[in-house]
């Protein structure tokens, strides 16, 4: 079979189309709802107001927040790192490490290994074994208390997924109401067509489940602690 070609599409779906009582359908147009509660919720607040309501949702999910300005950063971060004894720190390959001043996080103390496009297993074997990983987030869900992360080929997956402890770096300027705003801005994307995002990780502070009986158990896989670190970029 060609690769990128599909083969009896047109047979298949008019024989769905023939079983559904109904002419296949080439064309369809998105509907226009009356109601739309969900750009409602925190309608009209402000960065700062959002701040708050994402700095008590924290609260819910176990997740620990620091607030500070971009010229601090270099000195926070690695203050962070050896708060949680961390000896190993991962990140993506991402400019605004670099604009923040954290190019070069790693000391005596500290071994810092930064997401190599062309790494390979170098990136995941030692993500796996990383006391730390770090990312900024690229959209941030006040509601949930979720950092949304577009992978790309220097941002890779492992880094907030494999290590002991997550931090995420969240430029206020990133902070939205909840999901509606960030399913927009992908679909935004793919109307204009840009490139998207082959992936796109939703992250809620450290892992967790309650599966068993409702009872909820936190760093059951994945990040066994989560800190969100708010940067004011505005």
């Amino acid at each position: 079979m060609t690769i990128g070609q599909i083969h009896n599409r047109g047979s298949f779906l008019d024989n769905l189309a023939k079983n559904l009582g109904r002419e296949r359908r080439s064309e369809v147009v998105k509907p226009q709802w009356q109601h739309n509660p969900q750009w409602e919720v925190y309608k009209g607040y402000s960065q700062d107001e959002l701040v708050e309501v994402l700095k008590n949702q924290c609260k819910l999910i176990h997740t620990e927040v620091h607030e500070t300005v971009t010229s601090e950063l270099s000195t926070l971060i690695p203050h962070l790192i050896k708060q949680y004894g961390g000896k190993s720190v991962v990140t993506w390959d991402d400019p605004r490490f670099e604009e923040a001043g954290l190019k070069e996080i790693g000391d005596e103390d500290i071994t810092h290994h930064v997401w190599d496009p062309e790494g390979g297993e170098e990136n995941l074997s030692f993500s796996a074994t990383a006391d730390v990983g770090i990312t900024f987030s690229d959209t941030t869900l006040a509601e949930s208390g979720t950092v949304v992360l577009y992978s790309d080929k220097g941002k890779g997956r492992a880094v907030s997924l494999l290590p002991v402890v997550y931090i995420a770096i969240i430029p206020k300027s990133t902070i939205v109401p909840r999901m509606t705003q960030a399913a927009k801005h992908i679909h935004d994307k793919i109307e204009n067509g840009e490139q998207v995002a082959s992936c796109v990780n939703f992250i809620s502070g450290p892992s967790n489940s309650a599966d068993i009986e409702m009872n909820l158990i936190v760093g059951v896989h994945g990040p066994v602690k989560a800190t969100y670190v708010i940067v004011d970029d505005l």
